[in-house]
């Protein structure tokens, strides 16, 4: 029976949340060549996937954060996915911003947060953990405390499970990096000789072209 990780996996792979172009790399805003590109705003025209997602993701905070108060989402990516599940738990829902508004009451958190509650937030794709864990801070930084996060995918970068140690802050994802390899190995997404290149990557990032070149 194939775990979580593998079935989310393929089925990111499938509506093209997840491309791989190992041969073609992608450019990523910070500058990163990189052979893979995730957004899983996409999940959010799929009921069957998205609703799969909620369910999945509340019952990792149940389990792991049974408490729980108040559900926070990560904007942009992880508004939506933050709101359903909430919804489907029953709590409180806010949002926290990349930047606060600039007008009106100049919000960086969308929504009642009081000091003191505990707080979890949903996040829809953890990279380096820097922006994930602003949104940790902003919450902090209101009074509140956060109890952990869930996420629906992972680099596995050593760099965010570092980040995350410094922060205090545990993380659960249902998917990750190592799983979806697999995974698109197995539907014959990749081929076998693409998987050295895709590990490597996930390494060194940053330098990955770099090294390619090198190689080449």
């Amino acid at each position: 029976m194939k775990e979580l990780d593998r079935i989310l996996a393929e089925k990111l792979l499938h509506i093209s949340a997840i491309k791989l172009q190992p041969d073609n790399p992608f450019t990523w805003a910070s500058g990163w060549n990189s052979p893979i590109y995730t957004d899983n705003r996409k999940t959010l025209s799929y009921p069957d996937i998205r609703s799969f997602i909620k369910v999945e993701l509340a019952r990792l905070i149940m389990e792991n954060f049974g408490d729980a108060e108040v559900v926070a989402g990560v904007a942009t990516g992880a508004i939506a996915q933050g709101a359903l599940v909430a919804d489907t738990i029953g709590l409180p829902y806010i949002y926290v911003r990349s930047t606060p508004k600039d007008h009106g009451l100049e919000n960086l958190i969308e929504g009642n947060l009081k000091p003191g509650q505990k707080v979890v937030v949903v996040e829809d794709l953890v990279s380096t953990g820097t922006s994930s864990l602003k949104a940790v801070e902003a919450i902090r930084n209101a009074g509140a405390e956060v109890v952990g996060m869930v996420a629906i995918f992972t680099y596995q970068f050593p760099i965010a499970t570092e980040h995350f140690r410094k922060a205090g802050v545990e993380l659960f994802t249902l998917s990750n990096y190592t799983a979806m390899l697999d995974a698109a190995l197995e539907i014959n997404y990749i081929k076998e000789s693409d998987i050295e290149t895709l590990k490597e990557w996930r390494k060194s990032p940053a330098t990955w072209s770099a090294n390619r070149a090198d190689e080449e």
